[in-house]
């Protein structure tokens, strides 16, 4: 079991650490979160702090869009070595091909130790990072629709290209899906197509995010229907 142990102090996201040690966690999911944006030091700072606390491995999630801190190669490596980290999510990036991913990837690969694993994080740009060679996808959509996300996933890192063409295609044919993430959030579209699938209820977010608006969450249905996700 992974842990999520971000806080706004150090203090407390060792705390969460030490109680998620306690509860039998096998890792810890720790961001660069705070008030303000953190230096590069007090990045390190953090996690070689909460690294300490248990010892246990830490998936360093890059989260810029959320935590206004925008890791480099050059903070992979420092915190890498300040702190037991086991893998790094990246995020994915919209703008960048599959070649500018797939550098990208090597880049940070080579800023961090051998055998530190890379995940993608961003639906949308999934299928490019795993194209590119990362580890894993740290997917919003695969906890509502599994066998989609496995399906794109299983694809995608085939050694047949017949098999990763299909992933493109697959993706490709998902943008509206992703459209609607792109303009509402991942998390609130993921729920509203949950809540049309009878799996949640329609107002299952916990505050003060809210649910979508009507119109909106008919579209969701309709799109989860067009594309034969349900």
């Amino acid at each position: 079991m992974l842990a999520g142990v971000s806080a706004l102090r150090t203090e407390d996201a060792v705390r969460h650490a030490e109680d998620a040690a306690a509860a039998g966690a096998a890792g810890l999911l720790l961001s660069a979160m705070t008030y303000q944006p953190l230096t590069e030091d007090e990045v390190v700072g953090l996690f070689a702090d909460v690294g300490a606390a248990t010892g246990l491995p830490v998936v360093l999630y890059d989260n810029p869009t959320t935590t206004h801190v925008a890791m480099t190669e050059r903070m992979y490596t420092r915190v890498a070595a300040a702190a037991p980290v086991h893998d790094v999510k990246i995020p994915g990036r919209s703008e960048d091909d599959e070649a500018a991913t797939r550098a990208r990837v090597g880049r940070i690969r080579a800023a961090l130790p051998p055998g530190t694993g890379v995940g993608i994080s961003g639906d949308a740009v999934a299928t490019a990072g795993l194209l590119a060679g990362c580890d894993a996808w740290h997917s919003v959509l695969g906890g509502t629709l599994p066998r989609t996300a496995a399906s794109l996933t299983r694809d995608a890192v085939a050694a047949d290209e017949a098999l990763r063409d299909r992933a493109r295609d697959a993706t490709a044919r998902l943008e509206p899906l992703w459209a609607m993430m792109r303009a509402h959030g991942s998390l609130r579209v993921m729920a509203a197509v949950a809540a049309h699938l009878g799996l949640a209820d329609v107002d299952c977010l916990p505050r003060p995010l809210w649910p979508l608006a009507a119109g909106e969450r008919g579209r969701c249905a309709t799109i989860v229907t067009e594309l034969g996700l349900d």
